[in-house]
């Protein structure tokens, strides 16, 4: 039989932790045990939760992980595939369902059978493959977001996208609150900022990815892709947690869907941040964005206005790329407060499988979202050689005046 394991990190003051793992191993499977005769023991075995570990952490013992004088317990439990179909929703009805309303209890990961990652494919891209699209095969890639969408019509807004790739980004992606609307259709702005792109080619010779933001009603979803697709989006971002994972996956794995997919972390902030319930960042942002399928995967940054915690930001990081799933690669994309000062620090955290994303540390510059972009990519030259971003200033003037509005390495 194949299992997939949840685990829990349990708040109480003074629970018999031991108990309550059985009973949450009993209750969200086959409901009750000893009550049950011995020849139905037998035949609901297989249905069966069991406990396959337990870890008290006092408040005594000086751990760091819980909150001061709290007492927890780390506890994992496995769950027979049998009891449930492959399928993310499913499987998270199964493991947190009811009890995520059963006080402070926290979903920290689940690692899965090869059963049930045998319906889920992931990423169709990958880094790999969005590097390969592009043409960039080593350095991080850059990705700028449009600022200001709400009320452009589409002449604003190709002169935004326009400003943007003369830059030379590696991506521009779609404010997430960017809607079907009556300035900026989506086949409209699409065909626009493609020809845009197509332009700003010719003089920048680079590839650029357009991220178009999948919004209306989720039986409307693949019907816009397509048309998105079919007008000249070369990338999709997709709001994830509002519609479900499950949604992801299908559009993920639809064949007629061939390009990459972002995901967004909007409406996150609702499930991971509280020590005491919800679910871990690394497993809601990392490990089933990556499963469900996407490409690209944005989220909090420890350096800006959205600050993230760095660990947490470094656990996602390595579930998005981590090679104990035997599927492709998520590129991590962490994101808010990016201005060109930091990416030594970013490279210094993430490596160079990463996306530095930025909004207004690219159309902040004082000289324009053009400049933004050219100083970005100076900084990440700059620092892929090891070079003082200072130093590399004083022959880079967009780079400077980077430097001079937001400062230097963090």
């Amino acid at each position: 039989m194949s299992y997939c394991t949840a685990t829990y990190r349990i708040y109480d003051d003074k629970a018999d932790f031991h108990r309550k793992a059985e009973s949450i191993a009993i209750g969200m499977t086959v409901g009750t045990w000893t009550e049950l005769p011995l020849i139905k023991q037998d035949e609901m075995r297989r249905h069966l939760g069991r406990v396959e570990s337990v870890t008290i952490h006092e408040p005594a013992d000086g751990t760091d992980n819980g909150a001061a004088g709290e007492r927890y317990a780390d506890v994992s439990i496995s769950y027979p595939d049998v009891n449930f179909t492959s399928d993310i929703p499913a499987l998270l009805i199964t493991v947190f369902g009811k009890i995520s309303m059963d006080g402070k209890i926290k979903l920290l990961d689940l690692k899965l059978s090869d059963a049930f990652l045998s319906a889920y494919p992931g990423p169709k891209f990958g880094i790999q493959g969005v590097r390969e699209l592009l043409d960039v095969p080593h350095r991080p890639l850059l990705m700028s977001i449009f600022k200001s969408v709400i009320g452009y019509d589409l002449g604003g807004l190709r002169e935004q996208f326009m400003a943007q790739a003369l830059g030379g980004v590696d991506l521009i992606k779609d404010d997430e609150i960017l809607f079907e609307n009556l300035l900026t259709p989506l086949e409209q702005r699409v065909r626009a900022c493609y020809e845009a792109a197509q332009e700003a080619e010719q003089i920048t010779g680079k590839r650029l990815l357009y991220a178009v933001n999948l919004t209306g009603r989720t039986s409307t979803l693949r019907e816009q892709a397509l048309r998105a697709i079919e007008a000249g989006a070369s990338a999709l971002l997709f709001n994830v947690l509002p519609y479900g994972f499950d949604v992801l996956h299908e559009l993920s794995s639809d064949p007629e869907i061939t390009v990459p997919i972002a995901a967004h972390p909007s409406l996150a902030g609702a499930i991971y941040p509280s020590p005491h319930y919800g679910i871990s960042a690394s497993l809601l942002l990392g490990k089933l964005m990556r499963i469900a399928g996407a490409d690209l995967v944005l989220f909090p940054s420890p350096y800006g206005s959205v600050v993230m915690p760095r660990e947490e930001n470094l656990a996602i990081q390595r579930e998005l790329v981590s090679s104990e799933l035997a599927i492709r690669s998520s590129f991590p994309v962490p994101s808010a407060g990016i201005h060109p000062g930091l990416v030594p620090q970013i490279l210094s955290d993430f490596g160079t499988d990463v996306v530095v994303n930025a909004g207004g540390g690219i159309h902040g510059h004082p000289n324009g979202a053009s400049s933004g972009g050219r100083a970005f990519l100076q900084a990440i030259d700059a620092a892929l050689n090891g070079v003082p971003l200072e130093q590399a200033a004083q022959s880079l003037p967009e780079l400077m005046a980077a430097l001079d509005t937001w400062g230097g390495r963090k």
